[in-house]
């Protein structure tokens, strides 16, 4: 068994980054930009956004967070974006998801530039994903189709079972690991909530994405010998052991099932640390656009 080190890619992937950005400077370029927008004080949201903007500073990147209370009004919001689509400053932004309730999450998507959507969740990008255009693919996926090139996982004629189907991580995921190109050309089975027999599907899988949300869900018995697992879960649960009182794992009960495994990423320090690498990449890539 061998671990994904996300840590340790994602370090990879940012130092290449930096590389760039450095060589622009050279050329007495301004530097890549990135934007985060904030609405409510959220804590979860709050930790991620500072974790994005620490990484801006590691590849010699601006950024700044715009937050807005949480009963800011969608066309508050939405008046926001239409200034960042404007701002030449700005390469690339985010919103942090999930918005209050009263927000709709989809008329904020759509109202983004697709030239800075450096998340991946414009129409305008998912549909370039499916046709195997060039966009930004959305951070998550991205990671995971990092982890596989990087570590030189064989894809090609593998059977995939992605678990989850959100248009975040499982729809991409299940799009791009069908789509003929390395890493790709699997045979990709979606499964979710309302699958029957869902673990004698999961067992067939020689590559497992976890992205359904539910603490420790996969167990041994559902995962192959030798199957690549990758985890996207984040999921606290109680620990009267640990100082906070709670634990971070995945979807993949870890200890139960990495001993079947070839590959497999650990929760921490696997999918969430490559979402951010991934988030670095298309933003310098959307600030390539614009230099070249």
């Amino acid at each position: 068994m061998q671990l994904l080190d996300g840590k340790k890619l994602s370090e990879t992937i940012k130092e290449e980054v930096a590389a760039e950005v450095a060589g622009y400077l050279i050329e007495n370029r301004r530097k890549p930009k990135l934007t985060a927008v904030l609405v409510g004080a959220e804590p979860a949201s709050q930790f991620y956004v500072k974790s994005k903007m620490r990484s801006c500073a590691q590849v010699g990147f601006e950024s700044d967070t715009i937050e807005l209370e949480a009963t800011a009004t969608e066309n508050q919001v939405l008046e926001l974006i239409d200034q960042l689509n404007r701002d030449e400053s700005v390469d690339g932004y985010i919103v942090q998801l999930p918005l209050p309730a009263h927000i709709d999450e989809n008329k904020v998507i759509q109202k983004v530039d697709p030239q800075k959507d450096v998340d991946g969740f414009h129409p305008v990008n998912l549909g370039n994903m499916i046709l195997g255009l060039e966009g930004f693919i959305p951070a998550t996926p991205l990671g995971i189709m990092f982890f596989l090139e990087r570590y030189g996982i064989e894809t090609e004629g593998k059977k995939a079972v992605v678990l989850g189907r959100s248009n975040i991580v499982g729809t991409p995921m299940s799009i791009l690991l069908s789509r003929k190109a390395y890493p790709g050309n699997c045979t990709v089975t979606q499964v979710h909530s309302r699958t029957k027999e869902i673990s004698s599907i999961m067992r067939e899988a020689d590559i497992l994405i976890a992205a359904i949300g539910i603490s420790q869900f996969v167990k041994a018995d559902m995962v192959k010998e030798g199957a690549v697992v990758i985890d996207v879960g984040i999921n606290r649960i109680e620990d009267k052991n640990s100082p906070k009182g709670y634990k971070i794992v995945g979807d993949v009960d870890f200890e139960q099932v990495a001993p079947k495994c070839s590959f497999i990423t650990p929760v921490p320090g696997g999918v969430g640390l490559m979402t951010v690498a991934s988030l670095i990449f298309n933003t310098m890539k959307a600030y390539k656009r614009k230099m070249i």
